[in-house]
């Protein structure tokens, strides 16, 4: 066993605790703090996913148990496999860009630091959880600061509207969710009843759920882990409550919080609950284009940026769910992909539209253009994140969408076909044109003075570190999409698994060695 997934947990919540004790006008030593705290998240994170996690790995090497409440079957268990190494470690980066870049903060920065270092610990732990007991607990801990951000910290006249509503609909997603999740741990007998993932994955293999369960548990695990995801036509709250949130919020929940849902459907429902999965999943195929289709039509009306990167982000959703549906191999292995590149991406978007409203004071793009000029780091990194939202090779979205239409084709054709239309030419359409407004064209008098990201500072290493946020994501999405292999070899064994369990096959499949230590083959000699 290893402690290092409980170490990059703990150091932003850690961090949080440390924050709490120090006096509010001490905000150099608050911010630098919760800088140490994701940035020591983040280096453990690297090394574990470059170093620790490699080609013949088993969970039983990356994981930590604690037991706490025996007679519940509660236990602290964290783990680690090919299908959560990639989240967390894209979790670890957004969330030491999120606090990077959070200067817009100038009123209660202790609280806001309080809860961002929170939703930080939260959301990781969520996705290194083996117990469902604390994979639900971490998540409503990284939920919960989210109303409280908008509402407080948040922008815009609709403020106070996207903090209701953001708050009822991901409320009545975590509700359904938790009665799916509960109802599940009842299914086992009440001598042997368990919260851990491992566990009941075990006992579901050898004894099957009944029919009439699986029926009405998956149901409620689609549609609550779906709402919080921004399922189609449940989505309405995330375009309006990224477009308040502040930067850094909306940059943690549109890049990583929503993948939760995605993450709890192929953890859990999958595996547990084949035979409804099967009757679910064409259903959830046509939903999808909801996201894809629809959302991609409303982002091409927006005039706002913020309301266009929303609708887009609920558009990239749509593949991930496609690549679910399609219960194949390839299509699985790109939703995950799907799910680290847009966690990436949509931070980088958040973050780039944050630092023009700072600037300009505004979002609404018929009122800017020619910002190139005044902008070239601000303005080459917003072009190549449209890039890479439209699908560019070269970047890591290439290769998930890719992946997860060539996956998807053989069971869904029509539905394939039309997302392809929906990612090729909808997303290229408002893509280029908000370039074009925002970057192109004449600029305004009143933005030719505003200053690029570290061009108000000749002191080298703080101009530097202003870019490094940006650089940092936009690093990520090069390196999976020209080695998107660093994450789809270790996606691949543990998606084959769940897979497996899907389709009704028990076997464990091998772990493979590492190619050096493979034995060579010899042809005996007739």
């Amino acid at each position: 066993m290893s402690p290092i997934l409980t170490y990059i947990i703990a150091s932003p919540l850690l961090a949080a605790l440390l924050v709490l004790l120090i006096p509010r006008n001490y905000r150099f030593i608050i911010r630098l703090v919760a800088l140490l705290g994701t940035g020591i998240s983040l280096v453990l994170s690297v090394k574990m996913f470059f170093f620790d996690f490699v080609t013949g790995f088993t969970r039983e090497q990356l994981q930590h148990k604690l037991t706490w409440i025996p007679s519940l079957g509660i236990n602290y268990h964290v783990a680690v496999d090919g299908i959560n190494v990639g989240l967390i470690l894209m979790g670890a980066v957004v969330a030491f860009a999120a606090v990077a870049i959070s200067r817009e903060i100038k009123h209660h920065e202790k609280e806001f630091y309080l809860l961002l270092l929170l939703m930080s610990g939260g959301i990781i732990g969520a996705f290194a959880s083996y117990d469902l007991f604390f994979f639900y607990f971490f998540h409503e801990l990284a939920l919960v600061p989210t109303f409280i951000m908008i509402g407080v910290w948040g922008r815009g006249e609709n403020k106070n509207y996207a903090t209701f509503q953001i708050t009822l609909y991901l409320s009545v997603g975590a509700l359904l969710a938790l009665v799916g999740l509960i109802g599940l741990y009842l299914q086992l007998p009440a001598d042997s009843r368990t919260f851990n993932i491992v566990e009941l994955t075990r006992y579901f293999r050898a004894n099957p759920m009944s029919l009439d369960a699986q029926n009405w548990i998956f149901p409620l695990l689609l549609f609550g882990f779906g709402i919080l995801v921004s399922l189609w036509p449940f989505h309405t709250w995330a375009p309006l409550g990224y477009g308040s949130a502040p930067t850094a919020t909306a940059m943690l929940h549109a890049g990583v919080l929503k993948k939760f849902g995605l993450y709890g459907l192929i953890r859990i429902a999958l595996p547990l609950m084949p035979e409804a999965a099967k009757g679910w999943l064409h259903v959830l195929a046509l939903l999808c284009l909801g996201n894809i289709l629809y959302c991609g039509f409303v982002a091409m009306r927006q005039r706002d940026l913020n309301m266009l990167i929303g609708n887009s982000s609920v558009a990239h959703m749509g593949f991930c769910f496609l690549g679910i549906a399609s219960l194949s191999l390839i299509g699985v292995t790109g939703a995950v992909l799907v799910m680290v590149a847009h966690g990436l991406l949509a931070a980088l978007t958040f973050a780039l539209s944050g630092y023009l409203y700072q600037q300009t004071g505004t979002l609404e793009m018929k009122k800017l253009g020619g910002l190139l000029r005044p902008l070239p780091f601000i303005g080459a990194a917003l072009i190549m994140a449209a890039m890479a939202g439209c699908g560019l090779p070269g970047f890591a979205n290439f290769a998930g969408e890719a992946l997860v239409l060539f996956g998807s084709f053989k069971t869904f054709p029509t539905v394939t076909i039309l997302a392809v239309w929906g990612a090729a030419v909808i997303g290229a359409v408002y893509m280029l044109r908000a370039v074009r407004a925002i970057l192109h064209g004449p600029v305004s008098e009143e933005y030719r003075r505003i200053k690029d990201a570290g061009a108000a500072t000749q002191f080298a290493p703080d101009w530097i570190w202003h870019k490094t946020p940006y650089a940092l994501l936009l690093g990520g999405l090069l390196l999976f999409g020209f080695a998107p292999r660093l994450l789809t070899d270790k996606i691949q064994p543990s998606a084959d698994t769940v897979l497996r369990l899907t389709q009704g096959k028990v076997e464990k499949p091998p772990v493979q060695a590492p190619p050096a230590a493979q034995p060579k083959k010899t042809r005996k000699k007739s």
